[in-house]
């Protein structure tokens, strides 16, 4: 099959926007519709600064500690729309301004334990939507997909570098409750960056997704995720699973909230392994004035030669912050959590809307195997601004993680973070 590839994804989308825009100008001109595509469009931004700090105890590094300093430059902009056409193009940089001790994956300094925020620039975005169809939105171009919750399809938000996907995606919600999804994706913008030899992935892998929202407390979403790589052939697979999730009143302020999910995975395309694992999670909890408390049980399968893999997923966000577990070990993991967050309000102004938070992770293998222990905690604040200043708000964040290490390979690992994120 013939792959489908553009380097320059940006000039690709402008240059259709604009041979669609010219081809209706006389038309145009008699009203305001051609100029709606900058008139009605906006500008969109965020500079986002973090310092991390690693202290890893081994096993390869020579230094146990790394320091980074990066921040994260988010530029775009998004037309208004024209005869059922929209577009939107993004520039991302990421830069390293003081502290720079880490190896980055391409920097060569591997004495130094991991942070995977190298410098990079690039066209984050680059898409145009077409809307003319009842309840339809075709998307073609470089797009960030965050699908559910990001356990399977996601940008890696927190990485400074997202992961973008170069693809075609229809959505349909043109029946009440119901969407329908199907995208096919030939190339993949890792968070590593254009340096990394497994930066940028070609693909040939179909997404397909059907959903219906009974009522609030019952939202199922079926799927199949048929992933083929060349570059890492090791991650092709086939992917078919069902998700519930939903939140039910119990009272005043008081409801119920729950995540349920079950998968199954086969190797596919060149895999040169032969898989057949099953996932599993459920994660119920209550939210009670502000207060969310939930107990989770994740499992991803492994027979001790292979497990089952979310090469595309938001990773950050699963088995712990320290991201031990960014690759399902051989023999499978299972992550029995708590988490426990509490939004302030009512207290005072400076201290309204901090949101604290914090989880416990008991983690081990699918069949053996004592994987540790961790905990992460949080705390945040978003600020907004009156519409005179040039920025509509800050987030300032503060995060700790502390793996505790059992069997081996894995090793003691502390992280803290802070965070300061301002959008425009």
């Amino acid at each position: 099959m013939t792959r489908i590839s553009f380097k320059n994804l940006g000039i690709f989308a402008f240059t259709l926007l604009s041979s669609a825009s010219l081809s209706f100008v006389s038309s145009a001109q008699a009203g305001d519709t051609l100029q709606s595509l900058i008139t009605e469009g906006e500008f969109t931004g965020q500079i986002r600064y973090r310092y991390e700090h690693v202290d890893q105890d081994g096993p390869a590094p020579v230094v146990d500690e790394a320091r980074a300093s990066t921040v994260r430059t988010n530029l775009g902009f998004k037309t208004g729309k024209f005869m059922d056409f929209q577009a939107l193009l993004e520039a991302q940089l990421v830069k390293t301004i003081g502290a720079n001790d880490f190896n980055d994956a391409v920097n060569g300094q591997t004495n130094f334990p991991v942070v995977a925020d190298a410098d990079n620039n690039e066209i984050n975005q680059a898409w145009i939507t077409y809307t003319g169809l009842p309840g339809t939105e075709f998307k073609l171009g470089r797009q960030a997909m965050n699908l559910d919750n990001e356990r399977f399809i996601g940008t890696s938000g927190w990485r400074q570098n997202d992961q973008t996907f170069d693809s075609a995606m229809v959505t349909y919600t043109g029946l009440d409750r119901l969407t329908l999804q199907y995208a096919y994706i030939w190339n993949v913008n890792r968070i590593f960056g254009d340096d990394h030899p497994l930066g940028d992935l070609d693909s040939e892998s179909h997404i397909i997704r059907a959903g219906y929202k009974f009522t609030d407390w019952l939202n199922v979403m079926g799927y199949g995720y048929l992933l083929d790589f060349d570059r890492l052939a090791s991650s092709s697979s086939s992917t078919y699973g069902l998700r519930a999730s939903g939140e039910a009143p119990l009272g005043e302020k008081v409801s119920f909230v729950y995540e349920a999910e079950w998968a199954h995975q086969n190797d596919r395309g060149n895999n040169p392994a032969s898989t057949s694992e099953n996932y599993y999670h459920i994660s119920p909890g209550i939210k009670i004035h502000g207060l969310t408390a939930k107990i989770g049980y994740e499992e991803l399968g492994g027979n001790g030669t292979s497990s089952f893999q979310t090469p595309l997923g938001t990773l950050h966000k699963f088995n712990g912050w320290a991201d031990k577990f960014g690759t399902t070990p051989a023999a499978g993991l299972e992550d029995s959590y708590v988490m426990l967050s509490y939004k302030l309000s009512d207290v005072h102004e400076w201290l309204n809307n901090i949101e604290l938070t914090g989880f416990y992770h008991d983690f081990s293998g699918d069949e053996s195997g004592d994987f540790g222990s961790e905990i992460d905690l949080s705390i945040g604040r978003t600020f907004k601004f009156p519409e005179t200043y040039p920025f509509t708000s800050m987030n300032l964040t503060l995060k700790y993680s502390d793996y505790d290490a059992e069997d081996a390979p894995y090793t003691d690992t502390q992280k803290t973070w802070f965070q300061m994120t301002l959008n425009f």
